[in-house]
Formats: C-alpha cells, sequence, structure tokens
C-alpha cells in the first residue's frame, strides 16, 4: 500500500523505506526482521515506506499491515508478494511503476533501514546503490558490509589486528573438485571434528558438522549450495558461545557496548536455523551471561575492537567462544544482525535498558547524523 496521507499525522515525519527480503537464502528472516522494525517504528514520528525485494530482485511496494510480515504460529515463514514496482531514483527519490499506468511518484525518503541477510542486500551491493543514489541509510558502509558477509576475509582482517580466530580452511570454487586430497589433508591439519559453512551466508543455512573424513564431501556440497565459497573452521569443543551488542555512539561518541548473553542450545548438535528461528526449540539465552569480570571486560574489549577493526557504523552483533581454558575467541561479526521479536541483537539491548522501539530510533538517529560518500 502506498505511504499514508492520513491529515490527521503531522507533516514533518521523518520518512523510512525499510528494505527487505531479496535473493539470498535469508529472504523470509529478513521479512520477519523487517516486519519487527516496521512496527517499532512511531508513526506519530516516522512515515514508514515497506520495500521488499523478490527472490528474483524486483523492488516492489509492500503492505505494512500490521502481522503480515510476522513468523506464523507453526513457524511459517513469510515472503515478498508484493506487485507493484518500485524504483530509487536520486532525482525523483521513489517511483512506483505499473504496466499501463502513470508512474506515480513517492518522493523522498530520509533514510533507508536496509533489513537485509547474506548476499545481495548485506554484503555492500545495496549500501552502494545507496551511496550512488545519494540517499542515507541504517547501519555498516560499503567495504565494512562487504567483508561482515565474507568470513574468510573477516577473519583475514581479525589476524591482521592480531586478533584470536579459530584455525580454518577456505576451499575456494571449483577446489574440492580439482583436488580432494589437497583439501581433505588441510582440514585433517585443523583436527576432527570440523565446521563447514558457506563463507557468506548467514542464520545458520548451509552449516554442517563435520566428525571424519567420510562426512566431509557431503559437508562441502551441502555448503555450496548456498555459496560456492566454502569455509572449514575448527570446532571449538566444550566453548560456550557468547554475543555482544554494539552500537555507535551518538555526536561521534565511542561505540557502547550491550549486555553480553550465552546461548545454551540442546537437542540440536549446533546453533543451527531450527535452533535460532522456530518455536518450541531447545534453545535458553542468558542474559547478562554468567560471566567473571575479567572475562566480561575481555568480551567488550574484543567487541569494541572489531567493530572499529571493520570500520563498521551504526550497530553490529559480535559473537564468540570462551574456551574451556578462559581463552575468549573470536567468531564473527553480523553487521545486519536478526531483529526479529526473539533475536539476539534486541533482546540484549532490551536487557540493558534499550527497548525495541527506542533501539530502533536510536539507529535511524544514527543514519541521519551521517552523510553518504566519503567520511
Amino acid at each position: 500500500m502506498p505511504p499514508s496521507t492520513d491529515a490527521a499525522q503531522p507533516p514533518d515525519r521523518i520518512r523510512v523505506a525499510v528494505v527487505f527480503g531479496g535473493r539470498s537464502s535469508e529472504h523470509q528472516i529478513s521479512c520477519v526482521s523487517a516486519g519487527s522494525v516496521i512496527n517499532a517504528l512511531d508513526p506519530a514520528k516516522y512515515e514508514v515506506v515497506p520495500i521488499g525485494i523478490t527472490t528474483e530482485g524486483r523492488w516492489v511496494l509492500e503492505s505494512n499491515e500490521s502481522g503480515r510480515l510476522a513468523l506464523g504460529p507453526a513457524g511459517e515463514l513469510p515472503e515478498v508478494t508484493g506487485t507493484r514496482e518500485v524504483a530509487l531514483s536520486p532525482s525523483d527519490g521513489l517511483v512506483v511503476q505499473e504496466a499501463g499506468e502513470v508512474p506515480t511518484h513517492l518522493g523522498q525518503v530520509d533514510v533507508v533501514f536496509p533489513v537485509m541477510h547474506g548476499p545481495w542486500g548485506q554484503d555492500g551491493t545495496l549500501q552502494g546503490l545507496l551511496e550512488l543514489a545519494g540517499v542515507r541509510y541504517v547501519g555498516a558502509g560499503v567495504l565494512s558490509s562487504a567483508v561482515g558477509t565474507d568470513k574468510a576475509y573477516m577473519k583475514l582482517i581479525f589476524q591482521a589486528q592480531g586478533m584470536p580466530v579459530q584455525p580454518w580452511v577456505l576451499v575456494r570454487p571449483g577446489e574440492w573438485e580439482r583436488d580432494a586430497a589437497t583439501v581433505g589433508e588441510a582440514v585433517a591439519a585443523l583436527g576432527y571434528p570440523v565446521f563447514v559453512k558457506p563463507a557468506r551466508a548467514g542464520s545458520s543455512f548451509g552449516i554442517s558438522r563435520v566428525d571424519e573424513p567420510g562426512q566431509l564431501e557431503d559437508a562441502i556440497v551441502e555448503a555450496q549450495r548456498f555459496d560456492p565459497k566454502v569455509l572449514v573452521e575448527a570446532g571449538a569443543i566444550g566453548a560456550r558461545e557468547v554475543e555482544i551488542g554494539v552500537l555507535d555512539g551518538l555526536d561521534g561518541a565511542r561505540p557502547e557496548t550491550s549486555a553480553i548473553a550465552e546461548i545454551r542450545v540442546s537437542g540440536h548438535e549446533f546453533y543451527d536455523f531450527e535452533a535460532k528461528y522456530l518455536p518450541g526449540q531447545d534453545t535458553a539465552l542468558d542474559v547478562p551471561a554468567d560471566l567473571d569480570e575479567d572475562t566480561a571486560a575481555r568480551v567488550r574489549e574484543l567487541a569494541v575492537a572489531a567493530f572499529e577493526a571493520l570500520d563498521v557504523e551504526g550497530l553490529a552483533r559480535v559473537d564468540f567462544f570462551v574456551m574451556p581454558d578462559g581463552r575468549v575467541v573470536l567468531n564473527e561479526v553480523e553487521t545486519m544482525p536478526g531483529f526479529t521479536a526473539t533475536s539476539m541483537f534486541p533482546r540484549m539491548w532490551a536487557a540493558s535498558g534499550l527497548e525495541y522501539p527506542d533501539l530502533v530510533d536510536r539507529l535511524v538517529a544514527l543514519a541521519l547524523q551521517r552523510d553518504t560518500g566519503l567520511r
């Protein structure tokens, strides 16, 4: 539906285009996240324009009907279904185009909230488009979005900064098919078990735990369903999984960190898609995590260091392993973490005193503070 023209609404509301969906395997989770963001934006302050990107890559004007983008009671996941195509023009703003009809000009937007997960949205591609169009947007810029999506390059940057990461092997496209024996030797040097994952996917899609060499090929093939580039990582056996949220400071202040959370999973080999998102799973989140002061301080220190090493803007969720010997090891940085009602990032900030609507408001304020282009 088009933006509201209700005369009762204040005329100077901030216009926010919430962009979601996309071509990646995380299309449906992006829709759920966007629904939560849209519901949290105060209609007295914001005029929301919901823009979905279909799995084929078409931009369409979507409905902002409450509940349209919610997770269903049995775990049903929504998708982008709009038909009225939208174009973003640097001069005209948003333009709705329908076959046989005169284009409808919706006008300029003040800020885009790209609730995109995975390739073709979170990876710098959408951010580059918005930079070219001169439109402010929430979250990380082009480079940090790209590096934050590619786990291999992320690890290289962390290593260059002297930050601790788990050992890994990168399997480039075609490498397993050309020389499986050499890849197998490199993986064996990590020590089993290992985790095989797509290098540029999220939401735990395509991840397998591999306990012995005979399982490796199937795991690589499964990961390649989502990304031809595959990461094989040494298993953090016996480690605790903890996460923390990072927000840019307002008016140039240093980044702030949230309460630390620990994820405890039972009934699953690891924190997979079902454990993350579907109801009725045996997943517990402890906020705050039961960590000693030194470990908690190390998590906070490394989280800000990782945020700054990738030159992230706006927000990030930083994931860690706390090893049995007490070492804190970086797992990854999510530059656009999940924003569903049960997602870790908003829950950690709520436990820190920043409730969901205030968190969304803060992110829009941060985006409006910075301009596009070099900064």
